[in-house]
């Protein structure tokens, strides 16, 4: 009896544990740490401390961004469709392929303007305070795009001094 008893304990502990375990790390997966990478406009929202009526217009903005948005997608979506659907066909001439492409990057283009008129309007919103922030946000943005890294305080890669130190070359651009 004396087995049984220890036996049931430590199992009652185990079920405790793994019970606490699992509350822990699945609270942590729903918790609004991961909702702020899902919305980075409410991050700036929330960092740039916007007035209800700036907030009204951010809204708007921000709205018609991501109707925008969501056409260059579909557009450049159905593009690269086009240009990798007959990629196994050996009768496949450059001048199709070469065009499809060049209307990707044109694509590719007004995409990338939409999105820095949109940024320019957001900083428009703002007072001269909350364009300083916003100034700061996109530059820390950007970096993060850039894989998180920050310039080496060496300079250039491939300057003297850079070899044996320790440090690895940053990763190809495979774009």
């Amino acid at each position: 009896m004396k087995k049984n008893t220890v036996l049931y304990i430590l199992l009652v502990f185990l079920v405790l544990f793994n019970g606490f375990f699992l509350f822990n790390f699945l609270g942590e997966i729903s918790s609004d740490k991961g909702n702020e990478t899902k919305d980075p406009m409410r991050f700036v929202r929330q960092q740039l401390n916007l007035s209800a009526s700036q907030i009204e217009t951010f809204e708007i903005i921000n709205k018609e961004h991501h109707q925008k948005m969501r056409g260059f997608n579909d557009d450049l979506r159905g593009l690269k469709d086009a240009l990798f659907n007959n990629i196994s066909e050996n009768s496949l001439d450059e001048e199709s392929v070469d065009s499809i492409v060049t209307l990707i990057g044109e694509k590719q283009k007004v995409k990338e303007m939409e999105i820095y008129d949109h940024f320019k309007s957001i900083q428009e919103l703002c007072d001269a305070k909350q364009k300083e922030k916003f100034k700061k946000i996109l530059k820390d943005a950007i970096r993060r795009g850039d894989g998180n890294r920050p310039p080496h305080p060496e300079g250039q890669k491939g300057q003297k001094g850079r070899e044996g130190n320790g440090h690895r070359p940053p990763p190809p651009n495979d774009f």
